[in-house]
């Protein structure tokens, strides 16, 4: 079957949806994606959206244990307050 209804979305768009990326500064890319960055409102290109999961998922993952490793301290000094 046909896919008739593909990129209708992006139809409707300024240049279809393609402009510079923000981030890496590639020309006549599709620019799609919404982020705030540095307080503005920018779209970025599907390339930069994916760098900018990864970094966060990669933060959180590092961050986890250290909280992990806090939250048991804390409670061992909590009934000793009492």
């Amino acid at each position: 079957m046909s896919k008739s209804h593909r990129g209708t979305g992006i139809r409707s768009m300024a240049s279809r949806g393609r402009g510079k990326c923000p981030i890496c500064g590639n020309d006549n890319i599709k620019v799609l994606y919404e982020k705030e960055i540095d307080g503005n409102k920018v779209m970025i290109c599907k390339f930069c959206n994916a760098n900018l999961k990864n970094k966060a998922r990669k933060e959180a993952k590092v961050a986890a244990p250290a909280q992990a490793e806090a939250a048991p301290a804390e409670a061992a000094e909590a009934p000793a307050q009492e």
